[in-house]
């Protein structure tokens, strides 16, 4: 592997000084790019000569543009303007670990490459396959996808990859952290062995290391900074707080520091839902962005952050890679990240090209250990500062539309005396008496009199006297005896 590190700030290079097509130095013009940044400078001439790349590159330093460029330019000697899919089978294929990045990233190569032929599709799970399928088979030169969607549509045969002559695996150390390695080589293992391999990544570990050993061919390491750096145009700060002063926290910065807008990145899915919740009921414009949403809530959720029609866009990492987002003023560690490196990747959604912005970490106790990770990682000592937090005031629920109803106590204050009742009509003497027993004097009631004048001797008055069958054919019954 071959190094060409490179700490040192240089004078940037114009893109006009490289050699590419007129067709994309118009579309690089049209995105607002005049001067390359430190990643590009070194990457492009490289990828353009045709040699394997490990780009390493703080995040936010525009390597999507590093590797999608020179793939671009290389691939306009394939351009056509037929209508035949198999004029456009894939020639370059761009891996990506979550769905926002591969849209992303998508959105990116199609500016590039808008004043061309080369025609650009983005497949990921979440959405229906449907209208992926009718474009992969319309013919694609340039598909962008996530390692799932990918292997969902080679085995349905809606796209074949035996033509692919350049790969891009964008966050590799990401896609091994969430479990695509197998997903990853069996991809690769559908791809020519004769091809440019470009792998680009804020982080590098040992399994990255290896990965590139094993499907890149001696591949030159490109890195402009210190592998796992963080910007230093980010302020980062750490507050010492307990689980339930975390919120207030939030909100006391927020003011004080006048931010408008601000991404607050959580571990868990139902954490990210609970809070947002709440910062609603602060009177915040909220939403919130986790793997349990459907891509297309995903995607408008970002689109209205980006709008900025929310003020607090609640996350998991689903969001910590790849996602840029100009001028985003903070980013706040509403939890403490369980792996070290995801921190990085975080409070790199702020500071991007160039720009200022703070990162801020809450902590707790049970947090020691991951903060001592994260300081191994950054190398730099980590000092807790302490955050005096304003009293909060109660919140008053959302208004629905039963507390339009009085309350209880004061309907019951409200209401007026009960009215008088009337005046009962004559009473009836004989109705009103209590119930008396006749059996204390010995007399029978009329009806007891008559039920027993009939009834047998040693039988009950409500008992009625047998028939014998003799009776049923016309004989003479016995006459019934009764005593005196």
């Amino acid at each position: 592997m071959t190094d060409t590190t490179t700490t040192e700030a240089a004078v940037p290079a114009r893109f006009d000084t490289l050699p590419l097509d007129a067709k994309l130095l118009r579309a690089v013009a049209d995105s607002g790019y005049t001067s390359m940044t430190p990643i590009q400078a070194k990457a492009i001439p490289i990828v353009l000569e045709g040699r394997d790349v490990m780009g390493a590159a703080q995040t936010g330093t525009g390597k999507t543009a590093a590797f999608s460029i020179p793939l671009l330019q290389r691939m306009l000697k394939h351009e056509n303007s037929s209508v035949s899919p198999a004029r456009h089978p894939v020639r370059a294929l761009v891996l990506a670990p979550t769905r926002e990045l591969a849209d992303q990233v998508a959105n990116n190569v199609k500016a590039y490459s808008k004043h061309t032929n080369l025609r650009v599709a983005c497949v990921f799970g979440g959405i229906d396959m449907k209208p992926q399928t009718l474009q992969l088979k319309a013919g694609v030169e340039v598909l962008i996808a996530t390692p799932g969607r990918l292997l969902d549509h080679i085995e349905a045969k809606n796209c074949v990859l035996n033509q692919v002559e350049y790969v891009v695996l964008d966050e590799a150390d990401r896609m091994l952290d969430i479990g695509f390695l197998p997903d990853l080589q069996r991809i690769l293992s559908y791809l020519p062995k004769t091809r440019q391999t470009l792998l680009f990544s804020a982080t590098f570990s040992p399994e990255i290391k290896r990965l590139a050993e094993s499907y890149l061919q001696n591949p030159q390491l490109v890195e402009v900074a210190r592998p796992n750096a963080t910007a230093t145009n980010v302020e980062q700060l750490f507050y010492g707080v307990g689980d339930e002063d975390k919120r207030r926290a939030v909100l006391k910065v927020l003011r004080e520091r006048e931010i408008q807008q601000a991404i607050v990145f959580v571990n868990s899915k139902l954490g990210c839902a609970r809070l947002a919740r709440s910062f609603e009921r602060d009177g915040l414009r909220t939403n919130a962005l986790h793997g349990d949403k459907s891509q297309d809530e995903r995607l408008k959720a970002l689109e209205a952050f980006k709008r900025n029609e929310v003020d607090v866009l609640v996350c998991t990492d689903v969001a910590a890679r790849g996602l840029d987002i100009a001028d985003l003023p903070a980013v706040f560690n509403f939890d403490v990240p369980f792996n070290a490196e995801d921190y990085v990747h975080r409070i790199g959604r702020t500071g991007r090209a160039g720009a200022s912005g703070i990162a801020v970490t809450l902590v707790t106790k049970s947090d020691a250990r991951l903060i001592g990770d994260i300081e191994k990682l950054i190398k730099r000592k980590i000092d807790l500062e302490a955050i005096e937090l304003d009293e909060e005031r109660p919140r008053r629920p959302p208004r629905r539309e039963w507390d339009a109803r009085p309350a209880e106590a004061d309907v019951v204050a409200a209401a007026p005396a009960p009215a008088a009742r009337p005046a009962r009509g004559p009473r009836d003497p004989i109705f009103d008496q209590p119930y008396e027993a006749k059996a204390a004097s010995g007399e029978a009631a009329a009806w007891e009199k008559s039920a027993s004048s009939t009834a047998p001797k040693g039988l009950s008055s409500y008992i009625k006297p047998k028939k014998k069958v003799a009776a049923l054919f016309g004989a003479k019954q016995p006459a019934v005896t009764q005593d005196a």
